[in-house]
């Protein structure tokens, strides 16, 4: 076994090991963190496999060529509002929109298009936009993105070129 991965299991270990003496003492932030814990897996239990069997289901009956022409290299500035959309729809967040993003990118979107979702992904999902303004107001959530996903889209764009003049391409083991 590498030393890399025996590093990695201790510390998962060590980390399970201060859980239980934190239960079994009564220590409460560690309790706490537990908790917070699982919680955490329970809600993601909840929504990543009906997640997964859509994207699976994504990369079986989408043809690469519809990807191609609506996100690929050949594909306009519609692109982006395309790929808003979608993040748009996107519940779960980033734990969804990066699996997400590597099914589009391996069926034939381009870089800038993908990097446009993830920024899109974490800051304009509809459930939180409501959220939001009913805390903070249409006004300021409105002139939130109407901020943010120029930016988003500028720093894709350059991004995206950068890397693709670079010959950068994403591999399924990394």
């Amino acid at each position: 076994m590498k030393r890399n991965n025996i590093l990695k299991i201790l510390l998962f270990a060590s980390y399970f090991i201060f859980l239980l003496v934190a239960w079994l003492t009564g220590f409460n932030p560690g309790q706490q963190i537990g908790y917070n814990f699982g919680s955490f897996t329970a809600d993601m239990l909840k929504i990543l496999p009906g997640a997964f069997i859509l994207i699976g289901l994504f990369e079986v009956w989408v043809k690469r060529e519809t990807v191609e022409r609506h996100l690929g290299e050949e594909a306009g500035v519609k692109s982006y509002l395309w790929v808003i959309l979608l993040s748009g729809t996107t519940v779960g967040g980033l734990y969804l929109a990066f699996p997400v993003a590597y099914a589009l990118y391996s069926k034939g979107a381009r870089l800038s298009v993908i990097f446009t979702y993830l920024g899109a992904a974490a800051i304009c999902r509809i459930p939180m936009a409501i959220f939001e303004a009913s805390f903070l107001g249409i006004k300021f959530t409105a002139i939130r993105w109407l901020v943010s996903l120029p930016l988003v889209i500028l720093t894709s764009i350059l991004l995206g070129n950068y890397l693709t003049r670079r010959g950068y391409k994403l591999s399924a083991g990394e």
